[in-house]
């Protein structure tokens, strides 16, 4: 009963409750945000995963300016229906080079966290220029123009410095051959080195994604469809159970 006066005694003063309540935010605070200064990543770290190319990462760049994630999510929740349908759930680790993430809060489309390889790139292309002629019930806009605005890649070296300024590991190498790799893995048959490409970005698909002359924003959108989901080996990947 001593301890339940005593509690009656701050209920009713207004300024021991606020320095009270002030103690035990400050204290709770403390205890969860004090470790993180002391953790390197608070990520598990996964083979295979890599920044994107300057390609991808321009295509990515249009599907944020598009909107397109207000209606597709990028996160795989680990339920049996959502892993039966699209696939292995979502791992951290796959969104830790996005800035920001796409994994999204609704889905009036299916999520696409799995969608690269599935289709060809001829589908992508048909579908964004046209969704209702491969999916007829779909409520998706058209976006051909997207074949109508090209691209020679100037700048996307400077969108890789601004990325590599919050975290994202490119090299100076990486830097440095940006246009080029940029124009080349939209044009593997031309002039550039796409051996040096894939070098430094293992797995990227590199095709003249919209069969026209060029690069254009709809093949940087499906070179960034086409690598979603693909750069993990599921077939071998274990979770790390120390974590």
């Amino acid at each position: 009963m001593a301890f339940l006066d005593h509690h009656k005694h701050l209920e009713r003063n207004a300024t021991l409750l606020l320095g009270g309540s002030l103690l035990v935010v400050l204290i709770g605070g403390i205890v969860e945000i004090a470790p993180l200064f002391y953790l390197e990543n608070t990520i598990e770290e996964v083979e295979g995963v890599r920044p994107y190319s300057p390609l991808e990462l321009a295509g990515r760049d249009i599907y944020i300016r598009e909107g397109c994630y207000t209606c597709h999510s990028q996160m795989i929740r680990p339920m049996r229906d959502e892993v039966e349908r699209y696939g292995h759930y979502s791992l951290a680790a796959e969104s830790m080079y996005d800035h920001p993430h796409q994994w999204g809060s609704k889905r009036t489309g299916p999520d696409l966290a799995r969608v690269g390889g599935r289709y060809s790139d001829a589908w992508h292309v048909q579908h964004l220029t046209d969704p209702q002629s491969v999916v007829p019930e779909s409520i998706m806009p058209p976006y051909a123009h997207l074949m109508e605005t090209r691209l020679d890649g100037e700048h996307v070296g400077e969108l890789m410095e601004t990325h590599r300024f919050v975290g994202v590991p490119y090299s100076d190498e990486q830097i440095a051959a940006a246009q080029a790799d940029f124009l080349v893995q939209a044009d593997p048959l031309g002039d550039g080195d796409v051996g040096a490409m894939t070098d430094r970005y293992p797995g990227a698909a590199a095709a003249n994604f919209d069969g026209l002359a060029g690069v254009s924003e709809m093949d940087a959108l499906v070179a960034y469809l086409q690598v979603m989901g693909t750069m993990v080996d599921f077939s071998t990947f274990t979770p790390d159970a120390s974590r």
